[in-house]
């Protein structure tokens, strides 16, 4: 079964730190800042989205990542990251609807999360399948930690 691993959210940068639950409307998770609002936080990127497996993946070649370090609001498990794409919606808990925009470009901000510096580590063009996934919310709610995650037909 596919679920929430864990929220979370900040004041402002990374790496984000992970609550219990949170409700999430058309700015995505209520509380969370995005420190820079030049490249963030347009109703398209409301969510950051990445995956457990690929963070554990990341673990075992060396990286000293964790979830919510590189600035995800939704650390999700058991998808199949890979073959997410623009259009892919997800039903996340009972209540929240939401639609992946496109994968987020590395930041600098994310390198020390990376051997050597190297963010570009979870870059789209480089390393298809690695990549944090931007989402807008179209059904707001609740979500909490363990909440089933589906995949829309």
């Amino acid at each position: 079964m596919a679920q929430v691993h864990q929220i979370n959210l900040s004041k402002g940068g990374v790496p984000k730190l992970p609550v219990d639950e949170a409700e999430i409307d058309e700015s995505g998770v209520v509380g969370d800042v995005q420190a820079d609002r030049v490249h963030h936080g347009r109703p398209e990127q409301a969510l950051c989205l990445y995956s457990l497996e690929v963070i554990d993946e990341l673990q075992r070649e060396g990286h000293p990542i964790a979830p919510g370090a590189t600035g995800e609001n939704l650390t999700l498990s058991g998808l199949d990251w890979p073959s997410l794409g623009p259009g892919d919606r997800l039903f996340v808990g009972p209540e929240v609807e939401i639609e992946v925009t496109w994968p987020a470009t590395p930041c600098e901000k994310n390198a020390r999360w990376f051997v050597a510096g190297d963010f570009t580590r979870m870059s789209p063009k480089r390393h298809p399948g690695s990549a944090r996934l931007y989402a807008r919310v179209l059904r707001r709610g609740r979500v909490r930690t363990g909440d089933e995650v589906r995949l829309a037909p």
